[in-house]
């Protein structure tokens, strides 16, 4: 069904373009403004989205022609996918438009991806609709284990995933997590996100997802759109959602993202964002409870401190008495502490951790 709005859509345009040209009007795109004076915070929703500030390409004005006809070259591409049935990534579709526009014009439709790729968020925000409803995938990045099977149509086929029975390897996350894909038998208690994948594998050999019943997941960093777009999806099960990073910037930087999405997916925000998320740790005033940690911190760089200012300036983590206490022991001290320094009593220790947080529900917004 998605696929069949989207094309639809892609009609649309098409159909607007076609009659604009018929009657002697200036052929036109009109997409939703993705500068950062655009994007706001929704303290209701708790997610970025975009304002409502419109950007215009004419086919006739020489400073806006090319990405016209860029634009209208990779909906053009994606109305043949669909048709098809047949995906491929952001780079396959790079390569399908790297042509040239005649043997007498020195002059090809793409000449790197970082031309085409803006290009595609500029369809999805026009037309209202995700990438992957276009048939256009991304790397894959993340992992899962825990008490749920998948129901992936692929293919031809329908495959049946067990989550439980994924070893040590899990459940590797597809950029993709709407179309084709169902989820059932989801009966875990929550979902654990944790930021890096030795961390995740670590708990996944003590069995830690079997032993409290939970989802675990890592992204390998931060989140792609498809894992933010599975957490999304498990929310909205009712499932309580912990992030556990690095107690740094860039870690608690991941955790706002799939908190509050991002300002470079504020298009599709409310697909992408978890307001439900909650932050587990690690934190700087963990060094106050944990003795050990005093001596396994690190310090921070300038451009972690650099990061850490910036983010006290973001009305969304501000509003948090919290974060700025956080971000402002991380500023004064210049420490850091990584996820990794909780195996240091002993390997099985950040487990432990983890249960004594859940347990006394000590989470941060």
């Amino acid at each position: 069904m998605e696929d069949v709005e989207a094309q639809r859509k892609i009609k649309s345009l098409g159909n607007s373009i076609v009659t604009e040209i018929k009657t002697g009007k200036n052929p036109r795109f009109v997409t939703a403004s993705r500068t950062k004076s655009n994007i706001t915070y929704d303290t209701k929703e708790g997610y970025l989205k975009l304002g409502r500030a419109k950007e215009e390409r004419n086919f006739i004005n020489v400073a806006q022609s090319k990405r016209f006809m860029q634009t209208i070259a990779i909906a053009a591409k994606c109305d043949k996918f669909i048709k098809e049935n047949l995906h491929t990534t952001i780079r396959g579709l790079f390569y399908q438009l790297k042509y040239s526009l005649g043997e007498d014009v020195d002059e090809s439709i793409f000449s790197e991806q970082a031309e085409s790729n803006p290009l595609i968020e500029d369809l999805e925000a026009a037309l209202e609709v995700k990438r992957e409803e276009l048939n256009l995938n991304a790397t894959r990045r993340g992992v899962l284990a825990g008490n749920m099977k998948i129901l992936d149509r692929f293919g031809g086929e329908k495959v049946e995933i067990d989550c439980t029975k994924q070893g040590r390897s899990g459940w590797s996350i597809p950029s993709d997590v709407d179309n084709d894909i169902e989820f059932v038998n989801v009966k875990a208690k929550y979902v654990l996100i944790v930021e890096k994948d030795a961390v995740w594998s670590r708990l996944n050999e003590d069995g830690f997802w079997k032993k409290e019943n939970c989802i675990l997941i890592t992204p390998q960093g931060q989140a792609t759109r498809g894992t933010r777009r599975l957490i999304r999806k498990l929310a909205d099960m009712n499932l309580p959602i912990y992030v556990f990073t690095d107690s740094d910037a860039w870690g608690w930087y991941i955790y706002w993202t799939i908190k509050t999405g991002s300002i470079n997916l504020a298009y599709i925000g409310k697909d992408v964002a978890t307001p439900e998320a909650r932050f587990i740790g690690v934190t700087m005033s963990d060094i106050d409870k944990y003795e050990f940690l005093k001596k396994l911190t690190i310090n921070a760089t300038e451009m972690d401190i650099k990061r850490a200012q910036e983010m006290m300036g973001y009305e969304w983590i501000k509003k948090y008495k919290e974060w700025v206490q956080e971000l402002e022991i991380m500023i004064k001290s210049k420490k850091k502490i990584e996820q990794d320094a909780l195996q240091g009593p002993r390997l099985t220790f950040v487990g432990d951790y983890l249960r004594e947080k859940i347990k006394n529900n000590a989470v941060m917004p």
